[in-house]
């Protein structure tokens, strides 16, 4: 694949920020794997999206870890972590939190819920209805709370991991678009193999080794890292390759790739740069992301194919430039 020129300069020849975040980034990697085994393109691309100041959606059976990633991924980080079971009867509040009245002082005080974490787990997102599941809109996108009329921040960094398991489709709620549109990058983990999966079997006869993960970075690490992805350089050329991407997706389907999502896919290419401990864009960074980032926002008509078929499409037709 065709690179920037200077693409020939080693990875020393980064901004000493980049080189600190990337080391960064492949230590809570590392960490990650002691706990899940087999995984590691999406270790790597869940990172991308912590750098990037993204949410991801984990899509998948049961059984597979899902739940375990995003654990061990906040516990790498050292960040505060809370977990939301989402179900039928989960109401708004038990997710962003109440005003109750206290009798002592005579005035209400707000009662914060679980999203005010630096990492929050929607477990099986979509068994809440709509309504509930429009509670994490605001914090997604605005990183704010509003509860009857008084807005109140969430915590920095902040990060929203999603699971839905792919086989109970009874008594759930498909998630709109709106939402999904939010999630920066929609990962899949799949059945290890048989070594893998045997590997996985001997770690946890005992303990489970997430009890014995110990952070290798702190939410300040995290902070500065995602501070030097977002000073990684896009220039022109790429910033153009990426809209015909999302233009290519909204030409060959009835919903296409917002421009939400074409903002998610830079900012997940510069998270790879980091990975590769490179301060500049070039076109194998976008492509890798390009599945993760693009195929959940697409919507096509029966028999048409799938959004990850129209990425694949997409990539093979637009020229790098």
């Amino acid at each position: 694949m065709s690179e920037s020129p200077s693409t020939a300069d080693t990875a020393l020849d980064a901004d000493p920020s980049v080189e600190s975040a990337g080391e960064t980034a492949r230590a809570v990697i590392d960490n990650v794997e002691q706990v899940i085994v087999g995984h590691h393109d999406a270790i790597e691309h869940l990172i991308c999206a912590f750098l990037g100041r993204g949410h991801v959606l984990l899509e998948d059976v049961p059984g597979v870890g899902k739940t375990m990633l995003a654990r061990s991924v906040a516990q790498s980080f050292e960040c505060e972590f809370k977990r939301v079971q989402f179900t039928p009867d989960l109401l708004p509040t038990d997710i962003t939190g109440v005003n109750i009245y206290n009798q002592g002082t005579g005035e209400f005080e707000f009662q914060r819920g679980p999203i005010f974490a630096n990492v929050v787990l929607g477990d099986e997102i979509n068994r809440a209805p709509p309504k509930t599941q429009s509670a994490l809109l605001e914090a997604m996108e605005e990183e704010q709370v509003t509860v009857d009329g008084e807005s109140y921040p969430v915590p920095s960094p902040f990060t929203v991991v999603a699971t839905q398991n792919s086989v109970e489709r009874d008594r759930t709620y498909d998630l709109p678009a709106a939402e999904l549109d939010r999630f920066m990058a929609q990962l899949s983990l799949g059945y290890p193999d048989e070594a893998d999966e045997a590997a996985l079997l001997g770690q946890v006869v005992g303990d489970h080794p997430i009890e014995q993960l110990e952070p290798v970075a702190t939410t300040e690490d995290l902070l500065a890292a995602r501070e030097a992805t977002a000073a990684v350089a896009v220039e022109a050329p790429i910033r153009e390759y990426v809209t015909r991407l999302a233009r290519y997706t909204r030409d060959h389907a009835q919903l296409g790739v917002s421009p939400r999502g074409a903002i998610s896919l830079l900012r997940a290419a510069q998270a790879r740069a980091v990975l590769d401990g490179r301060d500049y864009v070039i076109p194998d960074d976008v492509q890798a992301e390009a599945q993760v980032v693009l195929a959940h926002r697409i919507r096509r008509g029966a028999g048409e194919g799938t959004g990850t078929e129209l990425v694949a499409e997409a990539l093979d037709a637009v020229a790098v430039e």
